[in-house]
């Protein structure tokens, strides 16, 4: 990791903190790489069972980090290669993450930072938070995943509406819009997001896992071939500790204990 991206361990919770509060949590080039390594890294621990994703200060993240872009304009690097170099890289992670992810909202999402909420699981948003789809504001198209994850969220026409307008939403209008799922208030984010994530870290993780996969595959093909990959995902949950737990359980009328595997 390095000092601008944390991760923190609370038992089979991981926290992932952008740590530039002074910056809005801005991505450079160094966030970046650190968030990516530190995705990575959770996702591939079998001891993580879920990952929270936040930023330090009053902020989630404002995006990209416009001065450290402006210096490789004035160098004459008009490429954005930092979207295939690095968001494309960061947004799979997080989509293909084989166990839940929480975004915890405790201030603005703007361009790329909303795209990294947008594609994660679940985005509990604080009352002061704010989402702006601002990439048109300073002359560019969607990136991050953001054409794809926000009109599977809100719709083609909201999803056109945000992108092109480029206006903020408050907290509570995000919500309506069904781009978070709870806004609580300031003071209660963190409470709220860790009570979510020791409920998901205390759940049958292979089983999160494959209900992520399947609706990733279910968005971009048909019905039969959707029904086989869940045949196929059901045949090896089949397999698992957890759901020969599970099954125990009911026939003995108690609450199953998982063991994420």
């Amino acid at each position: 990791m390095t000092d601008t991206v944390r991760c923190d361990r609370d038992g089979a919770i991981a926290t992932i903190t952008l740590n530039r509060p002074e910056a809005r949590n801005a991505l450079t080039a160094e966030m970046k790489n650190g968030l990516l390594a530190a995705l990575r890294e959770a996702g591939a621990d079998s001891g993580v069972r879920a990952v929270v994703l936040t930023g330090a200060g009053h902020a989630f993240c404002a995006g990209q980090d416009l001065r450290e872009h402006a210096g490789l304009l004035d160098a004459g690097d008009t490429s954005v290669d930092t979207v295939r170099q690095h968001y494309n890289p960061i947004i799979m992670t997080i989509t293909g993450m084989p166990k839940p992810v929480i975004a915890a909202l405790g201030g603005v999402a703007a361009g790329a930072g909303a795209s990294l909420a947008f594609a994660c699981d679940f985005r509990i948003a604080a009352r002061r938070a704010s989402v702006l789809m601002a990439f048109a504001r300073v002359g560019l198209g969607a990136d991050s995943g953001a054409s794809w994850t926000l009109q599977r969220l809100v719709g083609a026409a909201r999803a056109a509406e945000m992108l092109l307008l480029a206006d903020p939403l408050a907290a509570d209008k995000a919500l309506s819009y069904g781009l978070v799922n709870s806004v609580v208030a300031d003071d209660e984010l963190a409470a709220a997001v860790h009570e979510l994530a020791a409920r998901l870290a205390a759940g049958p993780t292979a089983a999160y896992a494959a209900i992520k996969q399947s609706l990733v595959f279910a968005a971009t093909h048909g019905l039969a071939e959707s029904l086989e990959l869940e045949a196929r995902l059901q045949a090896e949950l089949g397999r698992t500790a957890d759901h020969r737990a599970a099954t125990a359980a009911f026939v003995s009328k108690q609450q199953p204990v998982y063991q994420g595997r």
